[in-house]
């Protein structure tokens, strides 16, 4: 029983912790919003250009004209070409937000002038990027933004790791992928 309570109080203790971590995450994104546009107010006509603070991405563009609305097309809207190399995401297209639309309409505009190895990765990465739940996402935009905030030292050690784990024969990759759930996740990460 008091081992019990001990573990209650752990995971509550744990809840307590991410919760504040989300609040003052919160407090930063919020504070950030409104310093953006405390200087879009500021240097709204600074040498003819126009400031627009993004609130989704945080981005600042110096020139309206740059989001031709291209962002808001429905997906009727998008040209045959578009619909093609966008086919994995055409079911949840009106449901993205604009600056993701915005993201895979460049993908889209660039696909022609990519290799063909490069538009296979591109189609294989949009179709299990669409079949990822939002949580999923979620989480794996964080990794990335982890990987990319790591020393190059530290990058350059994972993707050896990485390279070495891709060599296994795929019946050991297999055992320890059934064994990870016992393992923890690197430190560095969380």
């Amino acid at each position: 029983m008091a081992q019990c309570q001990s573990r209650t109080l752990t995971i509550q203790h744990n809840q307590l912790k991410q919760n504040k971590a989300h609040i003052v995450v919160g407090l930063f994104v919020s504070w950030l919003l409104l310093s953006l546009i405390a200087f879009q107010h500021a240097h709204a006509n600074d040498e003819g250009k126009t400031y627009v603070a993004m609130g989704d991405i945080g981005a600042i563009k110096t020139n309206i004209a740059d989001s031709s609305g291209a962002s808001k097309a429905t997906w009727a809207q998008l040209t045959p070409e578009q619909k093609k190399v966008l086919a994995p995401l055409g079911a949840e297209w009106d449901t993205l937000r604009p600056w993701q639309r915005e993201k895979m309409l460049d993908i889209a505009r660039d696909y022609p002038k990519m290799d063909t190895q490069k538009q296979e990765r591109v189609q294989k990465r949009l179709v299990s990027w669409s079949r990822m739940t939002p949580y999923e996402r979620e989480n794996a935009r964080k990794r990335y933004q982890q990987f990319y905030n790591l020393s190059p030292e530290k990058k350059d050690e994972l993707r050896q790791k990485w390279a070495e784990h891709q060599k296994l024969p795929e019946a050991q990759r297999e055992k320890l992928r059934q064994g990870s759930s016992e393992i923890e996740y690197d430190p560095e990460f969380d």
